[in-house]
């Protein structure tokens, strides 16, 4: 409760001091990359006339290490009405140390919270706490191992063992493969997610893992997921998609089920592609590679991949909520063929890989954003948006035919340009990554999901969709837009995944640093059952559009809302999922190019 004051605290400080009308300076409260882009956002109640200066001083030394001048950002009239935004960017600076930005107004001095500057800060800073997240989330207490070795499924008398894998948030200790998948088109991947990322993580950066002296013990976690996998294949072929909590503190009552709106259970627990099947195989076949064993042994997890892709195939509309397969049943698919091609070499795998990438490539529009479904309507995501162009750039991994290639890089390209595109379209001077949907019938554009939407009830913030798109710009942009600095794509894709991540770490309207634990100012903490409350390291949902609005205009975000603050508050898998390859891409342009 102290703590929950005194965040409240910092909150109505922050409130009191726009008031009076003083600058504020939003920074990353964490680290800034030495060779990245590197910006903070100042905002002022009227507009500077001439020059104004900020410097950043060294907080060892207390001298001036850099200065510059505030540059003209614009306005954002759908958030603060009357305000005026300026960048202070600092790229060219590449000391290591840590600092404080400054500036000079009306005869008075202002300051921001403190940050690192130096080579991999970031994730040299924030990995070893997200593992540690992801081992304080796994669901590994008496309760839940006693009632998971024995779980009943929906509708059903049979129980089967699903011991293992991570609960899903800090205010909800289920077990999920995705959810939402009643609606269709916004299944976000979860426990299959964390997994995969894992391992790629594990094969991308391993001198940095060695350097943090966290290489085993991620391997270690990443087996923890692939061992859940294992137990949620069912005998059929399928993945059992959700172990339900109903919320209720007694571990017995969980159950194997479907899930609708409104936590409206039903016996409907296969996994489609797109409902964590596709991610869940690309994870096993994926971490088979290894030649290491947990508790089944590395030619079991690759079995069991090609078994659960062997029943897809046949059954995957089946299980389809509305009987067809969109977007994201295309892209999951796509990664489970690619990871199964890259294990086996498979000419099988690599034609089925292949016509998931032609499908990718046929969802463009001339515009650049993709088709969701066989009509007209864009594809958006709150969490996975970048997970098209990941899927395209691992399976360009493997292949090797020209026109393959480029068409996958042609549309890798347009998606990107469109990111690049409608992020820029207005005034934007955090450069939060924006998006098309359609709202009433009309295709239009905006910085957060429309709230209005096939779930019915489901919006919350969405640093799993900035932490994405950043991992796409670089993934994708070291394909079509290479350079040998920084991040190894062209200037305007590295400030572009250097804001969303900056964003989720501070640099936002509220000065919130979402990663709990970093930086100044953290949500409260959430408790949840089992112990599995917020875990440094985790990282909550972030900021949405006005809680009011529709179509997800405005801005919001709430420290309490009478229950419904998970919104903006808990912590959630996919976020640490999404930050933790965010990490990894930066990460691997270091061990390539050190």
């Amino acid at each position: 409760m102290e703590y929950l004051k005194s965040a409240l605290s910092c909150f109505f400080l922050f409130l009191s001091v726009v008031a009076l009308g003083d600058p504020v300076i939003y920074v990353n409260q964490v680290a800034y990359d030495s060779q990245a882009p590197k910006q903070a956002v100042v905002k002022m109640d009227v507009p500077l006339t001439g020059l104004i200066h900020f410097s950043l001083v060294n907080s060892a030394s207390r001298q001036e290490d850099f200065k510059s001048v505030l540059k003209n950002s614009g306005t954002i009239d759908q958030w603060t009405p009357g305000k005026y935004y300026y960048s202070a960017d600092f790229s060219s600076f590449v000391k290591a140390g840590k600092y404080r930005l400054h500036i000079f107004y009306k005869n008075r001095q202002f300051i921001s919270e403190e940050f690192t500057i130096g080579n991999n800060a970031l994730l040299l800073s924030t990995l070893p706490s997200i593992l540690h997240y992801y081992h304080q989330q796994r669901a590994n207490t008496p309760q839940e191992l006693e009632a998971d070795q024995h779980m009943l499924l929906f509708g059903s008398n049979k129980r089967v063992d699903v011991r293992g894998g991570w609960a899903d948030a800090s205010g909800d200790i289920s077990k999920y493969f995705s959810h939402l998948a009643y609606a269709n088109f916004m299944s976000p991947q979860q426990i299959p997610l964390v997994t995969w990322s894992m391992v790629n993580a594990d094969q991308a950066i391993p001198k940095l893992l060695t350097q943090l002296g966290i290489k085993d013990s991620l391997e270690s976690e990443a087996l923890w997921g692939a061992d859940y996998l294992m137990r949620s294949l069912s005998d059929e072929g399928y993945f059992y998609m959700t172990v339900f909590s109903y919320f209720k503190p007694d571990a017995s009552a969980r159950r194997i089920v479907g899930l609708q709106a409104n936590s409206v259970t039903t016996a409907d627990y296969q996994c489609a592609f797109r409902e964590g099947g596709g991610m869940g195989i690309a994870a096993l076949a994926r971490i088979s590679a290894w030649k290491k064993n947990g508790a089944f042994s590395s030619s079991q997890y690759l079995n069991a991949a090609k078994r659960a892709y062997a029943h897809l195939v046949i059954n995957n509309t089946k299980y389809d909520d509305d009987g067809k397969e969109n977007i994201i049943d295309d892209y999951c698919a796509l990664m489970a063929a690619t990871e199964l091609w890259i294990s086996t070499d498979s000419l099988y795998y690599r034609d089925e890989a292949r016509k998931r990438a032609s499908n990718l490539s046929h969802r463009m529009t001339p515009a650049g954003y993709f088709i969701a479904d066989d009509k007209d309507r864009p594809f958006w995501h709150a969490s996975d948006a970048g997970l098209p162009i990941v899927a395209l750039s691992r399976y360009l991994k493997k292949e090797a035919d020209p026109v393959l290639r480029a068409q996958a890089l042609s549309t890798i390209k347009k998606a990107l340009d469109y990111d690049l595109k409608v992020t820029s379209a207005v005034s934007n001077p955090f450069g939060y990554a924006r998006q098309s949907f359609k709202y009433k019938g009309k295709i239009t554009a905006g910085f957060f999901i429309p709230h209005e939407n096939e779930t019915g009830w489901w919006w919350q913030g969405e640093n799993a969709r900035l932490g994405s798109l950043a991992t796409a710009a670089l993934v994708g942009g070291r394909l079509v837009y290479p350079a040998k600095d920084g991040y190894g794509v062209k200037p305007e894709l590295a400030s572009y995944a250097s804001h969303q991540l900056s964003w989720i770490l501070g640099c936002n309207p509220y000065e919130m640093c979402f990663m709990y634990q970093f930086g100044k100012n953290n949500v409260p903490y959430m408790h949840a059952l089992f112990g599995h409350g917020s875990q440094k390291g985790g990282i909550s949902n972030g900021i949405t559009g006005k809680k009011e609005n529709g179509d997800g205009s405005g801005i919001d975000f709430k420290l309490e809302d009478n229950g419904n603050e998970w919104r903006w508050t808990e912590q959630w898998i996919p976020h640490a999922a999404w930050f933790l390859q965010a990490l990894t891409a930066i990460g691997e342009q270091s061990e390539r190019h050190p």
